[in-house]
């Protein structure tokens, strides 16, 4: 008896890995955006078409028509606090919009592809082989170069070549799993391949799709960023991070604040949602667990 425990004790899979208080930091920072994201535009009062002239360039803590500044003003006197604010709505929303339906089609192509084996898998994986051969963010300026600039485009853009790590993620995971006898058991039985994908694979998935969601956030975030400082994607009204940078490239010497304070909240929650997709890589993966969330764009 005691043999038969300590053998079924060796060949279990390890407890995952609790989070240490200190690894917490992380998810306070994401909920902080979270909330500033949220309710933020309903506290701030801004209008992102009206230039009031003359409070342009004002420092930090200066007083203007609307009120102080906390973070100073622009180049045309929009204040640079409420477009931190609106910002982070900004790239937040097409963060979540673009990781949601990469990992939607992602997920499908790549179960797909993992369990069914044979010609489809091959042609699922020639297609993901072709738009790697792309660099995701060329592939990315092209698409949004293409057409009026909108939300819309803009997550098309970044989900176009976003859903190719979880396809790959899932499709590795998806040809350990189908030779599993629990699988083979659902096979014999005779299973629908739709029902044996859903209950008997795709939970054993899921851990690692969370983790690589967490990682392509970020991910996402700094791509939105870079593509509204090229002045691509977002229509003129929409306020973005990246293009606030990019207005307060001339004015590094004489008014550092209008490009420093969003370019500290783009890398504060893009180090955050890295440092929290780690954990949760670490979290997930164990010995004889499949698909370790190790894809990253690149």
């Amino acid at each position: 008896m005691t043999d038969v425990a300590e053998e079924l004790a060796a060949t279990a899979p390890p407890r995952p890995r609790r989070m240490r208080p200190l690894r917490w930091i992380p998810v306070a920072v994401i909920a902080v955006y979270v909330l500033v994201a949220v309710f933020g535009p309903l506290l701030v009062d801004y209008d992102p078409i009206a230039t009031p002239l003359a409070d342009r360039l004002k420092p930090p803590g200066a007083s203007t028509a609307a009120g102080t500044a906390l973070l100073g003003t622009d180049a045309v006197g929009r204040d640079v606090f409420a477009q931190v604010v609106y910002g982070a709505r900004t790239s937040m929303t097409i963060a979540v919009l673009t990781v949601s339906v990469a990992a939607l089609v992602g997920l499908t192509v790549g179960v797909i592809a993992g369990y069914t084996g044979g010609i489809v898998d091959a042609l699922l994986s020639r297609s993901v082989d072709v738009l790697l051969a792309f660099p995701g963010i060329v592939l990315a300026i092209v698409v949004a170069g293409l057409f009026d600039r909108s939300l819309a485009v803009v997550v098309l853009a970044l989900a176009l070549t976003g859903w190719i790590a979880f396809a790959r993620l899932t499709r590795g995971s998806a040809l350990s799993l189908r030779e599993r006898d629990w699988v083979a058991a659902a096979r014999v039985m005779g299973v629908s391949w739709r029902r044996t994908m859903t209950r008997h694979i795709l939970p054993f998935v899921a851990g690692p799709v969370v983790a690589l969601a967490t990682i392509e956030f970020g991910l996402v975030v700094l791509a939105e960023a870079g593509l509204s400082f090229l002045g691509i994607g977002l229509p003129p009204s929409t306020v973005s991070w990246g293009k606030t940078i990019a207005g307060g490239r001339d004015y590094l010497a004489t008014a550092w604040w209008i490009s420093t304070f969003p370019g500290v909240a783009l890398a504060l929650l893009v180090v955050s949602v890295g440092l929290l997709g780690d954990q949760f890589n670490a979290l997930f993966r164990g010995r004889g667990r499949p698909g370790a969330a190790n894809t990253r764009r690149g």
